[in-house]
């Protein structure tokens, strides 16, 4: 029996690429939220494999990790080639609230809870080959980085391992994004401004060992490198890469293969 009200999962006689979509009534949201799953063939029903969460960016939504960067081809072809071992992606939409909810708890809704809760027993509800004892990691860009790496050091007991691509790393840089009504009305809105960093360093004790990069070109550069730096100078292990490109999605859909490599190794 499902744990929502409502759950509606798409038609496999319509499906491609071994996409899947489901909607599902969020009791963190109060509303209906959609995700887009990836599933292997190589994932048998009977065994369980691990979950890959992947959160998207600002003015986006739960296709853009398929439709603007084909990491379903990307992760197919690693498996296909004995590089990556099968993985379910799970590419949720982030709310919707305003250009982006930061996927932080809102006053009357909570996006972060919609992640780490909703999101995760909805999924495996639905798909056969995950369940309770799969290992779950996540990752996103820009705010989905800034996202991904806030509730990977802050739920350790959910995510084995978590990384960021152009991340924002403090609730602040939200406004370069925003519309300047959408970045009014969401900080009237929220409840947490907590930053990157701040999450890491209260749970230094319980953190896995994780990764993030930038583009050498990308406008959030100085603010990942200072990131870093403040990873160094308190001895919290991390790998840290700079390569070239700017904020887009040639940078995300080359450098989302260093991040399904890296959860590989656990």
């Amino acid at each position: 029996m499902s744990s929502f009200f409502t759950t509606e999962i798409s038609d496999p006689e319509f499906e491609s690429d071994h996409l899947r979509c489901i909607t599902v009534k969020s009791r963190a949201l109060g509303k209906r939220a959609d995700v887009t799953i990836f599933v292997p063939t190589q994932a048998q029903k009977n065994t369980l494999v691990d979950i890959v969460v992947l959160l998207h960016g600002v003015y986006g939504s739960h296709w853009a990790w398929t439709l603007k960067g084909g990491v379903h081809k990307t992760a197919n072809r690693l498996i296909e080639s004995g590089k990556l071992r099968p993985m379910v992606l799970v590419m949720p939409s982030d709310g919707l609230y305003g250009d982006g909810s930061g996927y932080l708890p809102h006053i009357n809704e909570n996006y972060e809870q919609w992640i780490v809760e909703d999101l995760i027993k909805a999924v495996s509800e639905q798909i056969e080959c995950v369940g309770e004892k799969s290992n779950v990691f996540i990752t996103g860009l820009s705010m989905g980085g800034y996202g991904a790496m806030r509730l990977g050091a802050k739920y350790r007991t959910i995510f084995r391992s978590f990384s960021g691509h152009s991340s924002i790393t403090e609730f602040s840089q939200m406004a370069m994004f925003l519309e300047g009504k959408d970045d009014r009305e969401m900080n009237k809105s929220i409840r947490s401004r907590e930053s990157v960093f701040e999450c890491m360093l209260a749970n230094k004790e319980q953190l896995p060992f994780f990764r993030f990069d930038c583009g050498s070109e990308d406008f959030l550069l100085n603010d990942n490198r200072l990131l870093h730096k403040s990873l160094e100078d308190n001895s919290i292990e991390h790998t840290y890469v700079e390569y070239p490109g700017g904020h887009q999605w040639n940078y995300w859909k080359t450098h989302i293969e260093d991040s399904l490599l890296f959860f590989n190794r656990f």
